[in-house]
């Protein structure tokens, strides 16, 4: 009964402090999200309508950046980067669409274009 009551109390304070945490700061709404392992999954602006706002960075349930993002007024806008192991891709929003895309490879301590 008590180890019940241990693992309750474990978890309920797990899920406590996975919980998002907002902030106002002036106009906009300071966002961190978090992984299931208590990681931070995203960080990024929300305006008080509800749409996202400026830089959003994202990262893996280990720490390890994933992609940073740009929006305004909840549109795509600027050149989103997005990390996969080794490869580095750049895609760039016009209008909330896709631009353009770069790729790139680390292969041995060069970095090679696709």
């Amino acid at each position: 009964m008590i180890m019940a009551i241990l693992l309750v109390g474990t978890l309920s304070f797990a899920q406590e402090e996975n919980k998002p945490i907002y902030e106002l700061k002036g106009d906009l709404i300071e966002a961190t999200l978090f992984h299931a392992n208590g990681a931070v999954a995203q960080t990024g602006f929300y305006t008080k309508d509800n749409k996202l706002e400026g830089m959003w960075v994202s990262y893996d349930a280990t720490g390890n950046k994933t992609a940073v993002a740009y929006y305004y007024e909840g549109e795509k806008v600027g050149t989103w980067t997005f990390y996969n192991g080794d490869t580095k891709k750049e895609v760039t929003y016009e209008n909330s669409r896709i631009a353009a895309v770069k790729t790139w490879e680390v292969t041995d301590t060069r970095v090679v274009t696709n």
